[in-house]
This record gives C-alpha cells, structure tokens and sequence, in this order.
C-alpha cells in the first residue's frame, strides 16, 4: 500500500502542484498519484474508464484527505485530450505538471502480428503521449508556465526487446521526444524527464503480458540481481522527486529503476523465446480473454 510514512518526504512538499496523471484510476499509475495527492498535490486522473477513475478518486481521497479530480478520456484521441485538460483547468486549477502514464502492451511473436496490432500501441504510448504533451507545453508556453513533464517509458527503450516490439517501439518514440523537448522547451522553463522502470507487477497489465501460468514459468525477480520486483512505493517515491523542486537542476534525464534488471540482461522480454511454438495459439487465447481488463 502506498503511503506517506514510507516516502521520505515533508507532507508537504507537492502543496504547489496540480498533476495531471494519464493512466491514473488503476496500477503504477494510480499508486504515484496517491502518494501525489498525499504530499499536498492536487491530483487530477485519467483514463476511459470513469467508473473506473470514480472509484480510484474516491479510494485515493479516503487515504490523503484530498480531493481527486477525475477527467476520463482516450489519450488517443487529440480532441478528447483537450478537453480533458480544459476541463482540470476550469473546473480544478491550471495543471502545471504531468505524468505520462498510460500505457498498453501485449506479448506476441512479432510475425503473429497485424499493423493493426501496431497501431494500437502506438496510437496509446506515443501518440498519446504526445497528444498530452502537446495540449500542456502549448498552453504552458502561452502563458509562461515553468511546468513539468513526466514520462513512464521502460528500459526497453533503448536495448530493445523481442516479443513486445510494437511497445519497444512506441517506448523508444517516448524517449526522444522526453529528450528532444528537454532541449527545446528547457529555456522557457518546462522540464522533460523519463523513468524507465523494471518489473512491477500490477494486477491488469501483467495478466496480458503474463497470463495463466506463464506467471509461475517466467519469474522476474529471478532476472533481477537483487533478487526482487519492484515494490510500488518506490517507484512512487522516485516519481514524487521527479515531480518536485528539488529535482529542479534534473531535465532530460531518464531514470532507470530496475533492480539492476537491463545491465544483468538486456530485452526485457527476450526470454520468451524459449516458448514452444505450439504454446502461442494458447497464449494468444488467454491474452484475449483478458484484454480490457
């Protein structure tokens, strides 16, 4: 459970922050705005799902003492998105930050795939990315807002891995944009940085990327020197830095938070090579049962 006690920070610290997380009513997501909302940031979520989002806002609130605002939408689509955004501005204040969080990504051969399948990770993780990015740097810009962008890519990014290469891809877009804008919007006073965290297995993610008993076949923690998968609290507390002044000299930056994981070996997925080819037809199966969930 995420907390206050286990961050090492004054309560205070984010009482000058309005956040915007995407991806926000479950998972990492949810779990970095509560620790968010919990030091004194006013936290407003996203995803498609408000019934979703209500129970998140509702839960997160309980916990902190602070209102959560909730602004469902498709990151996908860019009209959606500034709506979303004009609606936290009017209706709960001028967003100054914001953590790219949403996400989507399956495991399949490569070959298996269709552009369709492509298009759908790309369309969540880059473009959404960037349909966010843009609607809060343009308006931050014409206002001479000194804000600050977050970005959750995956260390993927740079080795690439097998297996989840549509994600690989749309992740790799992510960080040259968080890069090429830390350069380019850093001198009107907006921040770009990155994390690229290992594994932290999250209840919905995790069922498509690992589903039925690959879980108990594939242990990541084994893959990792320290011999663990991340824990939500620390990624949260990383993010919370992230997000503060006092990480104000940080721009650019991508974060990596793995355990070690990449350096011990790169492709995150890369492993699953050693999947029989008769195993996949099962595997797509079970992956499509728990889409959406």
């Amino acid at each position: 459970m995420i907390s206050v006690e286990g961050s090492p920070f004054k309560n205070d610290l984010l009482k000058d922050k309005t956040i915007w997380v995407t991806g926000g009513g479950t998972g990492l997501g949810k779990s970095m705005a509560t620790l968010f909302s919990g030091l004194g940031a006013k936290v407003a979520i996203s995803s498609r799902k408000e019934d979703v989002l209500k129970k998140a806002a509702d839960e997160i609130s309980v916990q902190t003492g602070n209102a959560v605002f909730i602004a469902p939408m498709d990151v996908r689509e860019p009209k959606l998105v500034e709506d979303a955004y004009e609606k936290i501005k009017s209706d709960f204040g001028q967003p100054n930050s914001l953590l790219n969080n949403a996400a989507g990504n399956f495991i399949s051969p490569t070959e298996r795939l269709s552009s369709r399948a492509f298009k759908v990770i790309i369309d969540i993780v880059l473009y959404g990315s960037v349909n966010t990015t843009l609607v809060c740097g343009k308006d931050w810009l014409k206002q001479g807002i000194k804000g600050n962008l977050l970005n959750i890519v995956t260390t993927y990014a740079w080795t690439g891995s097998g297996y989840v290469v549509p994600s690989a891809t749309a992740k790799a877009g992510v960080l040259a944009m968080t890069r090429s804008l830390a350069v380019e919007w850093g001198k009107k006073g907006i921040r770009s940085n990155a994390i690229a965290p290992g594994p932290f297995p999250t209840k919905g993610a995790w069922s498509r990327l690992m589903p039925g008993e690959m879980a108990e076949n594939f242990d990541f923690g084994k893959r990792v020197p320290l011999n663990r998968v991340g824990e939500h609290q620390e990624l949260a507390n990383l993010a919370t830095f992230l997000m503060s002044d006092h990480s104000a000299y940080i721009n650019g930056e991508v974060v990596t938070i793995d355990g070690g994981e990449w350096l011990k070996g790169a492709g995150q997925f890369n492993m699953l090579e050693a999947i029989p080819e008769s195993m996949w037809d099962m595997i797509e199966s079970q992956v499509r049962k728990t889409k959406g969930s």
